[in-house]
């Protein structure tokens, strides 16, 4: 389900297996930092103007200035040219969308810059030499239109698939153009939907009609610069004739469309995000009345199986008299609500313990899957559900030492298909037989690094208030505890997002091949131990996350698997902001940082681009309560003439619409204007990704990798 756009970039990140000892080392006191800046004294505004000359100059001068340096150093081509190779590698994993019998996929390599979107048979699929014939091709298309075209997905009507909304990004950019597209004729449909580039939603209800939320007009938009009324659209009828169904308030996140397509039936409703963690959810009846689901605000509908809605709780819900615990997954009858308006006779599906979290609901032709994380390691059961409301589950048997994933299900198809991975085990995408519960490897993804001397331990340390937070450390086997050991210390901290398991083919040949060593912290404001994890680390209580991050740090150090001058941090979006607060905090634990797409200046965080829509996660800054807490960890506020910090690497794009650049322009500025050293590179194109095709983020990471060979001494 849809509640804003995700806040999130996932970078090289690495995790596995997991062997277990807790410690319980002292750590050290987190300084309490004082914003010195008047934060209403910014001499760099001129920086948030995303395209202004004198910015644009000035990010041209920043780029020369690093890429001169990173490009020249020795290991640089080695580095873009292994990177290279990963990403364009023919003989990656072809993950598809199963629908109506053909596997659906989009690629990119060498030769294909943009992309291909191209489909095959599901016995082609399950072959080695699989017959992929091209439906769409965005570099010819790009060409043809004279445009920097960004494929970002679509959104295809069932059961048939063959109509579908198309969405093109310039630039890479959130903002898109929607075009209607005809599968079997291979074409763009003449005359067919067509919406202009908005930060839009749409979805269809039938072959004729489309649920639209995009850029109405003047006063259309949220604070957060997104969407807050929802319409339908007749074919044939201009896009301004469409009838409003919701209209949200200014104050609101967004109001967003969504349909649910099911054999015999459709469920249509309309969210209304009234922050990032709340909704109010309506569903629309045949005659096209609006009925406000009774649930908590912090609840969240996580699909539609057997005739029932489905729910999960951020927060206990007392409900007829009975409490239903936070995390729990609930269930309700759609037909029921239609008849009474009222939620009666709620049915328990999974309530996880405190070390397990839903990551994931699934709707199949043959069962409800349901994706978990046990100790932040993966696990799938699939749900069935009898006559008398009884549910019931058998556990899909996967390897449980990493990272599952739903890789395709939909409700008309029996095909599913599921991902393993985990730190330093390739990819393995699986073919599920449900009637026989059964398991088939269709494809492998070979070794990119040679994995075979490293070993993969997860470890808990106490931060700064007693919780113990997990970890996970790959390295060799054979390293020497001296403390010597190039170590990047990974992680990111919010908005419920968990660091799950990840094979990162990038991060092993560059750094783990290498001798290096990497980490990724679990800490508060994830969701790896469900809501209650995500909620410790709200607003004023901000800054456990920055303690906890700080914990695991110390703990390497402790455990003399590396030092200050040899541990690196790393971190994107709100991950940039972790390792911006936790460089400005602690300095001397850090010889490097490497800050992507990042949120820097929390003082203005609320007034740029989406900021508004992250309130509920940071607070309000304007709010003197809120300031007093946000002031004290906001990295722009934070920094200052008189600390040594470590050069730092920030990274950002100018055509990321959700992040503004700003961010990291405005610190890059401020901490030269102090005579710190800092690197700075912006990528022209991008989005929030920093990267719109395989050599861009081939790039990227030889950037990345290079500062930090260079900080952390690992040759």
């Amino acid at each position: 389900m849809k509640r804003t756009q995700s806040f999130c970039i996932v970078s090289s990140i690495l995790i596995a297996g997991c062997s277990m000892h807790g410690t319980n080392t002292e750590t050290p006191t987190t300084p309490e930092p004082i914003a010195q800046v008047a934060p209403t004294d910014d001499p760099y505004l001129w920086l948030e103007e995303v395209e202004g000359a004198k910015a644009l100059s000035w990010v041209e001068e920043q780029n020369k200035e690093s890429l001169a340096l990173f490009e020249s150093d020795t290991r640089y081509g080695d580095f873009l040219g292994a990177a290279e190779t990963i990403l364009n590698a023919t003989d990656r994993i072809p993950y598809g969308t199963v629908r109506n019998g053909q596997v659906y996929n989009f690629w990119q390599d060498k030769k294909n810059v943009r992309g291909l979107w191209r489909r095959t048979t599901l016995a082609s699929y399950r072959t080695d030499n699989v017959r992929w014939e091209t439906v769409l091709d965005f570099d010819a298309l790009a060409k043809a239109e004279n445009e920097n075209w960004v494929y970002k997905g679509v959104d295809c009507l069932a059961p048939e698939f063959n109509l579908c909304m198309v969405r093109l990004s310039r630039g890479g950019k959130d903002a898109s153009v929607y075009r209607e597209f005809d599968i079997a004729r291979k074409t763009f449909v003449k005359e067919g939907f067509e919406l202009p580039e908005a930060k839009s939603s749409v979805t269809w209800i039938d072959r004729d009609t489309l649920m639209v939320s995009t850029d109405w007009g003047e006063d259309t938009l949220t604070e957060s610069g997104y969407p807050r009324i929802v319409k339908t659209w007749k074919r044939g009828t201009d896009l301004k004739t469409a009838a409003t169904l919701l209209a949200g308030e200014k104050k609101d996140i967004g109001v967003w469309p969504n349909v649910m397509h099911l054999p015999g039936e459709t469920l249509q409703m309309v969210i209304r995000s009234l922050t990032f963690f709340t909704a109010e959810y309506f569903l629309r009846d045949a005659a096209g009345k609006l009925t406000k689901l009774p649930l908590q605000e912090s609840a969240e509908v996580r699909g539609y199986y057997a005739g029932r809605i489905l729910v999960s709780l951020r927060e206990a819900w007392t409900h007829d008299g009975k409490t239903y615990p936070q995390a729990a997954l609930l269930a309700f009858s759609a037909e029921d609500f239609a008849k009474s308006g009222k939620v009666e006779a709620l049915e328990t599906i999974y309530v996880p313990d405190n070390r397990t979290s839903i990551e994931g609901v699934r709707e199949s032709k043959t069962g409800l899957y349901v994706t978990l994380l046990q100790n932040v390691k993966g696990l799938v059961l699939r749900f069935s559900v009898s006559e008398q409301g009884e549910w019931t589950s058998v556990p899909v048997d996967l390897p449980k030492t990493g990272s599952i994933s739903i890789s395709s299900a939909n409700p008309y198809d029996e095909t599913v298909f599921f991902n393993y991975e985990d730190h330093i085990t390739p990819d393995r995408l699986f073919e599920y037989a449900p009637k026989a519960n059964t398991l088939s490897v269709l494809k492998t993804l070979p070794d990119r690094f040679d994995s075979a001397g490293l070993a993969v331990d997860q470890f808990e340390v106490k931060s700064k208030d007693g919780e113990s937070v997990p970890y996970f450390l790959i390295r060799k086997k054979d390293t020497v505890l001296n403390g010597k050991t190039p170590t990047v210390l990974y992680g990111y901290g919010g908005f419920e997002i968990s660091l799950t398991p990840w094979y990162s083919a990038i991060s092993g040949k560059l750094w783990l091949e290498r001798g290096g060593a990497y980490a990724i912290a679990n800490i508060r404001g994830g969701g790896e131990f469900g809501p209650r994890w995500h909620k410790a680390a709200l607003k004023k209580n901000r800054q456990r996350a920055y303690d906890d991050f700080i914990a695991v740090a110390s703990d390497l150090i402790e455990r003399k698997v590396t030092s200050s001058p040899h541990l690196g941090i790393m971190g994107g979006s709100n991950g940039g902001l972790l390792v911006g607060a936790a460089f400005t905090q602690r300095p001397d634990l850090f010889g490097a940082v490497v800050c992507q797409v990042p949120l820097l200046d929390m003082y203005r965080y609320t007034k740029l681009l989406a900021g508004a829509s992250w309130a509920a996660e940071y607070g309000d800054p304007e709010d003197p309560e809120m300031w007093e807490a946000i002031s004290k960890y906001s990295p722009y506020q934070n920094v200052f003439k008189d600390r040594t910090y470590p050069d730092p690497f920030f990274l950002t794009s100018t055509k990321d619409d959700r992040v503004h650049p700003a961010h990291a322009r405005k610190m890059v500025a401020r901490m030269k204007e102090q005579g710190h050293g800092v690197f700075y590179y912006e990528n022209t194109e991008g989005g929030h990704a920093a990267a719109a095709n395989q050599r861009q983020r081939a790039q990227r990471y030889a950037l990345e990798y290079v500062y930090l060979s260079r900080q952390l001494g690992l040759n």
